[in-house]
């Protein structure tokens, strides 16, 4: 399904986001990234460090995807490391999109929604394109936009747990009360079931690492979840049966005509 949509002004055809990091090789991080049909790579400048040489194998076949690059500030812990960071990534990758991350708790690396809004506010008024990760929390969320945010990435689970959506109520109210913003969810994804409830529920994509890259076989997990995100966007355009609390026959017989022929 040919299904375009737009963050910042960019128009994408994939709704899968690929991390970079963790894979076995670089060779197999590429192929992956290939299978998902991802157009757009996560990285840290931290772990690619391009502008020292370390690193530089990977960072070369990133560029060989020539997918859009969406740096991150993974490991900062305030929101002046934070746009220190994006900074440099900025000059460095020649982008001025970033993935922003504030962890408050070292422990489930919850973002922090305090430095996280001051940071956010601080690079969209130096013209970044900001991407916020955060939590399902409808406030923080509402907070990130006023200060200029047009996209938000909210948890569906803490980082590299695999859990899934651990708190559906939060994110449907999220979906629900935000309906115009293009909402990713990112962390927590661990079963590309995990995406088609996302897109089913209406979320616009969803941001993948460890469930593929740790995986017995990235690039074959990669096209499943390539797979799961089709089908629940497909889901969600074509209405998804609501739950009900009773059976309901799918073949009723109140009010319905019994046909037979004539003897």
């Amino acid at each position: 399904m040919q299904d375009q949509w737009t963050v910042y002004g960019t128009a994408l055809s994939s709704r899968l986001f690929m991390g970079s990091a963790l894979f076995p090789s670089p060779q197999v991080m590429a192929d992956s990234v290939r299978a998902s049909g991802a157009e757009v790579v996560t990285l840290s400048l931290r772990r690619q460090s391009p502008e020292t040489g370390a690193g530089q194998a990977i960072w070369d076949y990133i560029r060989a995807l020539d997918c859009r690059l969406l740096p991150n500030t993974a490991g900062c812990h305030t929101a002046r490391e934070a746009v220190t960071l994006a900074r440099m990534s900025r000059e460095i990758f020649a982008t001025d999109w970033v993935k922003l991350e504030v962890i408050g708790d070292d422990y489930n690396l919850q973002p922090d929604p305090f430095g996280l809004v001051e940071a956010a506010d601080e690079l969209i008024r130096d013209g970044f394109k900001v991407f916020p990760y955060c939590t399902d929390d409808l406030v923080l969320c509402r907070r990130l936009l006023d200060v200029g945010c047009e996209v938000l990435m909210p948890w569906g689970a803490p980082i590299g747990t695999g859990k899934g959506l651990v708190n559906p109520h939060a994110l449907a109210t999220l979906r629900e009360r935000l309906p115009d913003v293009p909402l990713i969810i990112d962390a927590g994804i661990g079963k590309p079931s995990d995406a088609v409830q996302a897109l089913e529920m209406g979320f616009d994509g969803i941001l993948l690492n460890t469930a593929v890259a740790q995986s017995t076989d990235p690039v074959t997990m990669a096209r499943a979840f390539a797979g799961a995100v089709e089908s629940g966007r497909l889901a969600h355009h074509g209405g998804v049966m609501p739950e009900r609390q009773t059976a309901q026959p799918s073949t009723p017989t109140v009010g319905t005509p019994f046909w037979h022929e004539n003897p």
